[in-house]
């Protein structure tokens, strides 16, 4: 039976360490700074890592890349970024280590920021908090969240309070897989495009394999589970709209084919409630990616390579 090859990265990654507020951040970087182009920043979604955009990063024309440095960041919690021990994980933090990010690797020159999913909406707000720091800014499937009432705030703390209480009597750990096949074959099922090939390099890059207490060696996620406890603060659109509106650099986002909201929300947010909102964004491009669904950057790097260099570029 033909078994395909595992993915072969076209460009190596350089794996480099930055303490940001006191966490110790694994980065991927690619390429070298220079005066002659902005530093581009690529930043991943929730329970993904920085490798995730390899293939993005394979696809990127030479051209493109001379004399640029290119970053990724595991955000903390997620792959080989490591800090003190925390039970939930909140919106602020990221947007605090983006900025501590951004000043040991750009200082105060702007930059060019990629989000994905999450990374999409953490790239957002950074944006509108601090638009003097980035130049262009491109939103890969970011799309918020359902809009909350202050009436659901009870429900909501209580609802947090009971998650972190069962994260902390073990009620709550990541599945582990006994290969790194059986991890590959969770990202094929998560993601029907994704061949063989890269879903076994991915497994590699989004899991490890560690000896549990009764010897055995079994493959565990690089997420920490207390991702999965619920936010304790509600969504508040008029706040995201301030955000939005508030962003100074042309911003292109771009989404799938395949709309992935029906599947999260049940009905509770849609594409045309968040086309909605994206009219706040004073300076907004939008391109829907063919033949693709959220990981479009798994599915169709060569196409999302072309997009976002165009845009990055011109004039």
């Amino acid at each position: 039976m033909y078994q395909e090859a595992p993915y072969q990265p076209r460009r190596a990654a350089r794996s480099e360490a930055a303490s940001i507020r006191l966490h110790h951040y694994h980065v991927l970087a690619w390429g070298q700074p220079s005066a002659a182009r902005p530093p581009l920043v690529l930043v991943h979604g929730w329970m993904d890592v920085a490798a995730s955009y390899q293939f993005m990063v394979d696809a990127l024309s030479e051209a493109f890349l001379e004399d640029r440095l290119v970053i990724a960041p595991d955000w903390r919690g997620f792959g080989h970024t490591t800090g003190p021990a925390c039970d939930h994980y909140s919106f602020a933090d990221y947007l605090g280590d983006l900025e501590f990010l951004l000043d040991h690797y750009a200082g105060d020159r702007p930059v060019d920021l990629v989000g994905h999913s999450m990374g999409g909406n953490v790239a957002m707000m950074y944006a509108g908090t601090r638009p003097a720091r980035i130049r262009r800014l491109v939103n890969l499937e970011g799309f918020g969240m359902p809009a909350t009432r202050p009436a659901q705030a009870p429900g909501r703390y209580a609802r947090w309070i009971d998650e972190i209480r069962t994260l902390h009597a073990g009620g709550s750990a990541l599945k582990t897989y006994d290969s790194q096949a059986g991890v590959a074959a969770r990202l094929m099922k998560t993601n029907r495009r994704l061949p063989q090939g890269k879903a076994d390099w991915l497994a590699g890059q989004w899991s490890e394999p560690r000896q549990d207490a009764d010897g055995t060696t079994r493959w565990h996620i690089l997420g920490d589970a207390a991702h999965r406890v619920v936010n304790p603060q509600l969504y508040r659109v008029e706040e995201a709209l301030a955000l939005y509106a508030h962003i100074s650099a042309p911003t292109l986002m771009i989404e799938a084919e395949d709309d992935s909201l029906p599947g999260w929300w049940n009905g509770k947010f849609t594409l045309d409630e968040f086309h909605e909102r994206l009219k706040s964004v004073p300076d907004l491009r939008r391109v829907v990616l063919p033949d693709c669904g959220h990981m479009l950057h798994h599915d169709q790097p060569e196409r999302l390579a072309r997009e976002i260099e165009g845009f990055l570029q011109a004039a």
